[in-house]
């Protein structure tokens, strides 16, 4: 089975050409060359690519370049403002490009927080016409989140980074999975799935992250591994692990047997999404 990150970040420095709209938490630059060299190094075949909205809020051209220039290792992602009126047919230009597989929401910038919200849901979906995954990030919006799935059944949901909010260096919070029964109870709907993505910045231990595994077992139980995708979320964790920790904490852990690895890290991925590295 493939190993699949299913969250990665890959941008420029900021220049006049593509300015940054803001700043994200990692090195001054990660480019594409760097983010292939990284899962080289530790046998990622390959990785969902996620337009980081911090730097290029909606603007996902450079996350095209880096798939242009490494076809088959990266599947594209990025976010769409549900408050444009024309998010319909961006999401269709969208899916006319090579190694999309999916839109993202960031449901708590800015946007409505009904579940009945028009343009929300226009996105979801849209989501589902064209085959595409919801990606949210719902972290303090996970009622939110459950009322958007219940209303688009026939949307693949894919809540970000454990459903928790996650520090973007050390510590981290002092209760970490304060949220997490409202994460377990979105298990429920049949159509959401969970990244458990940057995950180990949520330990208060040194690698391999011992204290995490309890409450993760909990969401692996409630969602099923089939709807459970593991992922680094790097390079926002740089702070607080290397990209190779994020990696073999999952790899050397016996709380998982070799099945329950190949589905989390990469066999769910590519069920959910319909697409893998080439």
């Amino acid at each position: 089975m493939k190993t699949i990150d299913c969250q990665v970040h890959t941008y420029e420095r900021n220049h006049p050409g593509r300015p940054w709209v803001g700043h994200l938490q990692g090195p001054p630059e990660v480019t594409g060359d760097d983010m292939v060299a990284a899962m080289d190094a530790v046998g990622v075949d390959g990785a969902l690519l996620i337009s980081p909205y911090a730097m290029y809020r909606f603007d996902g051209s450079y996350a095209r370049e880096v798939q242009k220039k490494h076809p088959g290792r990266f599947g594209l992602i990025k976010p769409f403002d549900p408050n444009d009126a024309a998010v319909v047919e961006q999401i269709a230009e969208w899916a006319g490009y090579d190694g999309t597989v999916g839109v993202r929401i960031m449901l708590n910038r800015d946007l409505s927080e009904d579940p009945a919200d028009p343009g929300i849901n226009r996105v979801l979906a849209a989501g589902a016409r064209h085959g595409f995954p919801v990606n949210l990030l719902a972290w303090g919006r996970l009622e939110q989140a459950g009322g958007l799935a219940a209303r688009n059944p026939n949307t693949q949901v894919v809540i970000d980074h454990v459903g928790l909010q996650q520090p973007f260096e050390p510590p981290a919070p002092p209760e970490p999975f304060a949220d997490l029964e409202k994460v377990l109870a979105l298990a429920a709907h049949d159509n959401v799935a969970i990244k458990i993505s940057g995950a180990c910045t949520l330990s208060h231990e040194a690698f391999p992250y011992n204290d995490i595994w309890d409450p993760l077992c909990r969401i692996f139980d409630a969602y099923g591994l089939d709807r459970c995708l593991w992922g680094t979320d790097w390079t926002r964790a740089v702070a607080l692990l290397t990209y190779a920790q994020g990696v073999e904490a999952f790899r050397v852990t016996d709380g998982l047997s070799d099945s329950d690895r190949a589905k989390l890290m990469g066999g769910s991925l590519q069920r959910i999404y319909k697409w893998a590295p080439q």
